[in-house]
């Protein structure tokens, strides 16, 4: 306190030294204050950060829609080949025609197999031989043709 009292003289004097306190007492309360408030919010993202991660997660589920479609698409493909597949083996298998095979229907293999050995049968009699011999038959219309045949004794 070696310090003796100066008397104020001027108004700037008095503003300067008060501006002085004002500045000392600022930084005080704004250091204590921003010191209070990174405490209470520490962790916590500010309202930019959010928006960037919420506009990271909008592209990203747009992305995952996107990837989900595809993933839907493929395995479709993949079923529809897979099936496919099964069905030219079973066709060929059962003695039926590879044009054929697209008109099995099921959707087992054990589906297809049982349509298949029903279509064979149908396939196989449709390739039989009529018990009809041309020479008899020639000229005559289908009821002549279908009589003769009955009666194979009788002569035309």
């Amino acid at each position: 306190m070696s310090e003796e009292f100066k008397a104020i003289e001027s108004q700037e004097a008095l503003d300067a030294i008060i501006k002085a306190r004002l500045d000392r007492n600022t930084k005080s309360v704004t250091d204590s204050v921003t010191a209070e408030v990174t405490k209470k919010y520490e962790g916590w993202i500010s309202p930019d950060d959010a928006k960037k991660s919420a506009d990271e997660i909008a592209a990203l589920t747009e992305k995952l829609k996107a990837s989900e479609t595809q993933v839907a698409d493929l395995t479709a493909k993949i079923s529809a080949n897979e099936i496919s597949s099964a069905k030219l083996k079973i066709a060929l298998e059962t003695g039926l025609p590879s044009a054929l095979a697209d008109r099995l229907t099921g959707s087992t293999e054990e589906e297809l197999r049982k349509d298949a050995e029903l279509l064979a049968q149908f396939a196989k009699a449709g390739t039989q031989q009529h018990r009809f011999s041309s020479e008899r038959t020639e000229g005559l219309s289908g009821v002549e043709q279908a009589f003769y045949a009955k009666n194979p004794d009788l002569k035309k």
